[in-house]
């Protein structure tokens, strides 16, 4: 089986404006790293649209209207601080959150081993009822609440290791039996600053590194609390929230990672 890589190009017309952080220009260098030969063997699938039923497994109703509504308007405006919505908006929000549930799809029906979905916006700060931090509709959550209720995978497992702590998705599964979230970032970094970073909780495994954490801390909190609370939970299913913003050579944070220690985690 091959491994299938799930994306469309209207996630590029979801349009920041200039000089944000979150710009399309992340997602075309993912494009034109992943035309190189070495992925000939992506097995390539066009993200469908979400449909509003599976947006309201992880998100109020009320809440998934008023963002589809929003992203309706022809003119760019900013639903909340920092996030912004455009013309272009609703439909990379819809083919986002449709790749991630395709990939529970193909895996589950052993299509595909294992599936990447090159997306955005991103989603993992945007909680049940709120957008932030550059997020409106959290995909990954959005993909465990599919699995869970599609294909009745009860336990599931979501790993992020993003520089900042996957606040949205805590809170949509805080409490949740058989979901497990494991976060592991950087301390005292948005979205908590200087009031912590979470406490952990039974489904819930915040871990913090300080700030100018090596790779080597990394792969020893990865090894002694992410992989044990993994196997602890034999989940079904593990899905990946996979930011790349604690690498050395990114400013908007101060871990170090490196390639190898992102490559090792994969």
């Amino acid at each position: 089986m091959a491994i299938r890589l799930y994306s469309h190009r209207a996630c590029l017309g979801h349009d920041t404006g200039f000089g944000h952080p979150e710009m399309p220009g992340g997602l075309r260098a993912i494009f034109d790293e992943l035309a190189e030969e070495e992925f000939d063997t992506l097995e390539r699938c066009e993200a469908p649209e979400a449909k509003p039923a599976q947006l309201a497994r992880a998100h109020d109703e009320r809440y998934v209207q008023s963002v589809l509504d929003a992203a309706a308007g022809s003119r760019r405006i900013e639903f909340a601080p920092g996030v912004m919505i455009s013309s272009g908006t609703g439909a990379a929000l819809l083919r986002a959150a449709g790749a991630v549930c395709a990939a529970v799809d193909a895996v589950v029906a052993g299509e595909a081993t294992n599936a990447i979905c090159a997306v955005r916006p991103p989603g993992h700060h945007a909680g049940p009822r709120s957008a932030m931090g550059f997020c409106l509709f959290n995909n990954v959550a959005i993909g465990a609440a599919h699995a869970r209720a599609v294909h009745g995978l009860e336990r599931i497992a979501i790993v992020d290791f993003d520089v900042h702590r996957g606040n949205g998705t805590e809170a949509i599964f805080r409490g949740v039996e058989g979901v497990l979230f494991a976060s592991i970032h950087q301390s005292f970094l948005f979205p908590d600053g200087g009031e912590g970073n979470g406490a952990s909780a039974k489904n819930i495994l915040n871990i913090e590194l300080p700030r100018n954490a090596s790779g080597e801390a990394f792969r020893r909190a990865f090894e002694t609390r992410v992989l044990p609370a993994l196997a602890d939970r034999v989940p079904y299913m593990v899905l990946v929230s996979a930011g790349f913003d604690a690498h050395v050579a990114d400013s908007a944070a101060d871990l170090r990672l490196t390639d190898a220690d992102f490559s090792w985690a994969g």
